[in-house]
């Protein structure tokens, strides 16, 4: 484990002040001096390594860092002004706890003699990664949507009248009738679903006082009277979680499809008698997501026990139309990842065999 040589000082006390700004990031900042000792830690650091800014005052960064040389080799470069900025992905080492995968990035600062080391976790980056894909991807979804809608929405009007006036003409042919009644049948059907999909981007949200539990327990009661047998809805909440500006009903049926989707998903384990849904509320302090970062965020989970995501689906869940069971529609996803984005918020999800975790982000004031 790395030795703690602190060299502390009035210039470290100064320090901080001068890089306070540092405690707002999540990611895990350091400052150091031309010789690669640490002036600064933030907060994430501290929490990361598990010691304070204090006792890392003074201490190589290189003792915490899996690869000293390279460290070395970087700042060697930014003292002979190679680079500006230098990259690259190494494992910082944590207090009884294993090295943490960090992609590193060192640059220079206005004073000659201070580097700043920024290490991102690489889960975070794939994170962060991953929620771009999410906003990108649902606002490649609106697209669609409005020019799907629109493409098939007067063709489909024509249909439907052609039908009816035919049916008319053939009044006295039942044989004939039955036919033209599928069409008109089938085009209100496709009707109703465009109006489905279309539904979200109609409508602006309402906005009011939101607790979350209400609405869990609303989603809840609705559950087990559709499930009434072989299904248990725990809950799980964490009680602190103050009100904020939401539409109600929107959250209830973003919560309420997904709940919908993981009853469907066990209809095995309903049928021996073990499901279990789980609804869990959780504060995030400090957390980024969306691109943004705020100081506070709901952290809602939907848990089941089930047989998970299908793979070939996994990266096509929020699609539009793309379903796991058999007769769905392949809209309560997408539907559920549009109200809760109209919240500033988004939807990931964390699945495998036995464990599906639906986790719902919103900020809070």
């Amino acid at each position: 484990m790395p030795t703690t040589r602190a060299r502390r000082g009035g210039e470290v006390g100064a320090a901080g002040s001068a890089y306070a700004a540092l405690d707002l990031l999540a990611t895990l900042v350091a400052v150091i001096d031309d010789d690669g000792h640490i002036q600064y830690a933030n907060h994430a650091l501290e929490d990361a390594i598990g010691l304070s800014r204090r006792t890392l005052a003074g201490v190589p960064l290189a003792e915490w860092i899996t690869q000293p040389e390279l460290l070395h080799n970087a700042l060697a470069g930014a003292r002979g002004h190679e680079y500006a900025v230098i990259r690259y992905d190494t494992h910082l080492k944590r207090l009884m706890r294993a090295a943490l995968p960090v992609h590193l990035v060192l640059a220079s600062t206005e004073a000659a003699d201070r580097r700043i080391v920024e290490m991102l976790p690489l889960e975070q980056q794939a994170r962060l990664e991953r929620e771009e894909r999410l906003l990108e991807q649902a606002q490649a979804n609106k697209e669609l949507i409005r020019n799907l809608a629109h493409e098939i929405k007067n063709p489909l009007g024509g249909i439907r009248g052609a039908a009816q006036l035919l049916q008319m003409e053939l009044a006295d042919r039942e044989d004939l009738t039955e036919y033209t009644a599928v069409i008109v049948h089938e085009a209100d059907r496709l009707q109703s679903l465009v109006d489905r999909l279309l539904a979200p981007h109609r409508r602006a949200p309402v906005m009011g006082d939101v607790n979350i539990h209400e609405v869990c327990e609303r989603v809840r009661t609705i559950i087990l009277a559709e499930f009434p047998r072989g299904l248990r809805v725990v809950r799980d909440y964490d009680t602190s979680i103050p009100e904020f500006r939401g539409d109600r009903e929107l959250l209830i049926q973003a919560v309420l499809n997904l709940a919908h989707n993981a009853a469907h998903a066990l209809k095995d384990r309903i049928a021996a008698g073990d499901a279990c849904i789980t609804l869990r509320t959780r504060v995030q302090r400090q957390v980024t997501f969306g691109k943004r970062r705020f100081r506070l965020a709901l952290e809602l989970h939907v848990i089941d026990n089930g047989p998970g995501v299908p793979e070939d689906i996994k990266d096509r869940i929020f699609y539009p139309l793309v379903s796991g069971r058999e007769g769905g529609s392949g809209l309560g996803l997408t539907l559920a990842q549009t109200f809760v984005q109209q919240h500033q918020g988004l939807i990931e999800c964390d699945s495998r065999p036995g464990h599906t975790d639906f986790k719902i982000l919103i900020p809070l004031p």
